[in-house]
């Protein structure tokens, strides 16, 4: 596998849970992974609260938004390596065929923006949200990949999604 990786995170809203994994990808993949997420129907806007725990993290947050997953579809996208789904609905949905035939996994996360309650609750759901993306995201980063033939490699991150 090459030393360089692509990752796009999807999630239906792209306003939280696939916006945190962007985040957190990009400062602890760096140098070898670049992160991207995305949403099949984006919220146009980034979760407050989201940006609350990443900010609380350390990670910068600066230049995180909603987006289409149609942009990484277009000719002269980013070639991806790994897309991962990180919502149910996301999974659920016809993806667009990505060029290169990245390898896929769904690591379902439960919404923290569906949470309803105090400022506390909602804060929980958040925090338990992001600190399930960063184990995932450890766990993944943590595989031999250069090491690992096609077959491996999915049964390890299809694993880290369970």
């Amino acid at each position: 596998m090459p030393a360089h990786h692509n990752v796009l995170f999807l999630c239906t809203g792209n306003s939280a849970r696939s916006i945190m994994a962007e985040a957190i990808m990009n400062y602890k993949g760096r140098p070898n992974f670049t992160a991207f997420s995305a949403g099949s129907h984006p919220a146009g806007k980034v979760w407050p609260e989201a940006l609350r725990q990443l900010e609380a993290a350390h990670l910068p947050t600066t230049d995180l938004r909603s987006k289409s997953w149609d942009e990484f579809a277009r000719p002269g996208a980013p070639a991806l390596d790994f897309v991962f789904t990180v919502c149910d609905n996301a999974a659920n949905e016809i993806c667009p065929v990505w060029p290169g035939q990245p390898m896929t996994a769904h690591w379902g996360v439960s919404d923290p923006a569906a949470g309803r309650g105090d400022g506390g609750q909602v804060e929980k759901a958040f925090r338990e949200a992001f600190f399930l993306l960063d184990r995932r995201i450890g766990l993944f980063l943590s595989l031999p990949l250069s090491t690992l033939d096609r077959l491996a490699l999915k049964k390890h991150i299809d694993e880290i999604g369970r």
